[in-house]
């Protein structure tokens, strides 16, 4: 077992799900974050300890710092400093531009943006004092990619893929890596209603399982990535080549 833990956000479900498996399996105690679906959230944690693991799941709005702070608290207080952080909560409100509300836009550059730049601050100092830290943004292709419909989300990843490279240039030669992967069509809920006939345009003729994705996240995280900093990896089947 590592000394220190993951926190990844947004895991009850999905990507994040996955993401908190695969860190559990190379060793890492997890703090699998949630906002509403305790459920999922515990029942994640039970597997993990059912599989020799260990993890805390642990409720916290991260568009809240108060509640972050609370979070971080919490992880460290369980397991020590947190040396690995995913950035995965995320939503979409979509509408066209002229029609996208004031809330909408919000609601989603706070979720998707603002509270990756909340944990990430929440998470530096440690892991300078540590002279080790893995930050993992969960970016998507629709960033550097146009996708009619959601003006808001593609702002947002595109904003959290320009974040992760200039804070990877601050602190690189601190010991800590701060990378994105930009998932294209994934099989999760967030994909819901959108994956009609997309398949067909993806070169591997299929979507991507949040599996796949964790096991790239997996990698950014691992000792192995050392050189690795300010990437964003596309995990699309080629949809964005």
């Amino acid at each position: 077992m590592r000394d220190g833990c993951a926190i990844v956000t947004g895991s009850a479900r999905g990507i994040g799900a996955a993401t908190a498996t695969a860190l559990a399996e190379d060793g890492w105690p997890v703090v699998i974050n949630y906002r509403s679906d305790a459920e999922s959230a515990e029942a994640l944690a039970a597997s993990i300890d059912g599989h020799g693991g260990r993890a805390l799941a642990v409720a916290a709005d991260v568009t809240d710092p108060e509640q972050i702070s609370a979070l971080f608290e919490r992880a460290e207080s369980e397991f020590g400093p947190v040396l690995v952080l995913v950035n995965n909560a995320g939503l979409r409100a979509d509408g066209l531009a002229p029609q996208l509300a004031a809330e909408q836009w919000q609601t989603v550059l706070e979720t998707n943006l603002s509270a990756a730049f909340h944990t990430t601050r929440r998470a530096l100092r440690p892991m300078i004092r540590a002279r080790f830290g893995r930050i993992v943004n969960v970016a998507s292709i629709v960033g550097p990619r146009a996708n009619a419909g959601q003006s808001n989300y593609a702002a947002s990843k595109a904003g959290l893929i320009g974040f992760t490279k200039t804070v990877a240039v601050e602190v690189a030669r601190r010991g800590v890596t701060v990378n994105a992967v930009a998932p294209g069509l994934i099989e999760t809920k967030l994909t819901e209603g959108i994956s009609n006939g997309l398949s067909e345009r993806v070169p591997a003729r299929r979507a991507g399982t949040p599996e796949e994705v964790a096991a790239c996240i997996g990698f950014l995280a691992s000792e192995q990535a050392a050189y690795v900093t300010g990437a964003t990896l596309a995990v699309d089947g080629g949809l964005s080549a």
